[in-house]
């Protein structure tokens, strides 16, 4: 019995051992990953932004960066494809001081940086100059805030503003100044190219209206005594002063006025139409009058809501030209999306082109790179705040929808001005 159960056992063994070096079944590869999709490439697009960053006009000089800011992250957020390659907006920000020589020297520095476009400068002073080194380098300029008419009269190619001029602005305030009933007026001005340019063309439109100009004056973009010009004004008993500058030297002037209890009404332009003014001038601010190209954020279709997500990112009020930085900036993206390109030489054409519904209204430009159709609002100042009159001229403007009383955003002080 123990030999069979040997001799079985013995068969086993044999078989497992045949099986053993039988041939051997491989097992087939694994099947190959699919290759990833290879990863577009990623373009930087840079954007000059210059503005006054210090000095008295430094509160403009951050609402501009501020408003091109939220422009350039909208556009990151939407992950946009152009010419093949994904996108990446970045804002490169330059300070001019408010000074045509600085101004130069910071537009060469974004040239040689090669910046593809430039939001900028703010003000007309420095705009004019630097647009010369744009025009030499090919580079698409779209200003937010500089009004004077001799920056698209050069014949650049490459010069845009996306606000009216002060062509369209100073006969609207000449307009005005006859409508309260005037009669005589006296002018001031800082002599800029801003403060000049809106204060020759007031002075135009009010003498073509029959009033008559009984004083010019002038001061500069940094003083902040202005008594023995408004003594010499007072002896004309004019009753209207209009001031051509900015805020932080028309607040101070009012105060002025009243300490010297000139009873002349004030009225300026949009460099005046801030709350800085009102902050400067106190109480003589209240009853007096000012300007800003185009119409109330608040009558516009995206106006409430830009109000809304400015006051959100950034945790203040709009001081004057942040909406249309953000314009500005879109409209240069737009640009490059149509022509494909982010290349200045290949999407500058398509800027002339430009036809999109901004922040501030209607954007389209015409020959020389204005704005059609600017519309100029002007205000009052009513107990620290800013009360709307009326607007003249420009096209009608689609109105805003109305949002619901929860989400309804809180009436800005104002829009300013450069």
């Amino acid at each position: 019995m123990q030999a069979k159960l040997s001799a079985v056992a013995l068969s086993i063994a044999a078989a497992f051992a045949l099986s053993a070096c039988g041939p051997k079944e491989e097992a087939p590869p694994p099947a190959a990953a699919p290759a990833a999709p290879a990863a577009k490439p990623e373009v930087v697009v840079k954007l000059g932004h210059v503005a006054p960053m210090t000095g008295p006009q430094a509160h403009l000089g951050k609402d501009n960066e501020s408003g091109a800011v939220l422009a350039v992250e909208e556009l990151n957020a939407q992950g946009l494809e152009i010419g093949g390659a994904k996108v990446k907006f970045q804002l490169v920000s330059e300070d001019d001081q408010a000074d045509p020589k600085q101004g130069t020297i910071v537009a060469q520095k974004l040239v040689d940086e090669k910046v593809n476009g430039v939001v900028g400068h703010l003000n007309s002073g420095t705009t004019i100059p630097a647009s010369k080194l744009y025009s030499d380098a090919g580079l698409p300029q779209v200003s937010p805030s500089a009004t004077n008419p001799k920056y698209t009269q050069q014949g650049f190619k490459t010069a845009f503003r996306v606000m009216a001029n002060d062509v369209q602005q100073g006969k609207v305030l000449g307009e005005f100044a006859v409508k309260q009933g005037v009669k005589t007026v006296a002018i001031i001005d800082d002599r800029t190219a801003y403060g000049q340019g809106l204060a020759d063309e007031f002075r135009k439109a009010a003498e073509a209206a029959g009033l008559k100009v009984v004083a010019n004056e002038y001061t500069t973009d940094k003083a902040t005594d202005f008594k023995a010009i408004l003594t010499k004004i007072k002896s004309t008993k004019a009753e209207l002063v209009f001031y051509g500058g900015m805020d932080a030297q028309g607040g101070p002037m009012v105060k002025q006025m009243k300490e010297l209890g000139i009873k002349a009404k004030f009225l300026g332009g949009d460099g005046v139409c801030t709350p800085e003014f009102m902050k400067l001038g106190g109480p003589a601010a209240d009853g007096q009058f000012c300007s800003l190209p185009g119409v109330p954020l608040e009558q516009l279709a995206k106006g409430p809501e830009f109000k809304t997500k400015f006051n959100t990112r950034f945790g203040y009020d709009i001081q004057l030209y942040a909406p249309n930085a953000y314009d500005a900036v879109m409209v240069i993206a737009d640009a490059m999306k149509r022509a494909d390109s982010v290349e200045p030489a290949k999407y500058l054409p398509e800027v002339g082109k430009t036809n999109i519904e901004g922040v501030t209204g209607k954007i389209e430009f015409d020959e020389f790179g204005d704005l059609k159709g600017g519309a100029i609002s002007v205000y009052r100042y009513e107990g620290g705040a800013l009360k709307y009159v009326e607007t003249l001229g420009g096209a009608p403007a689609p109105a805003a929808a109305p949002a619901p009383a929860e989400a309804a955003a809180p009436a800005a002080p104002a829009e300013a001005k450069k």
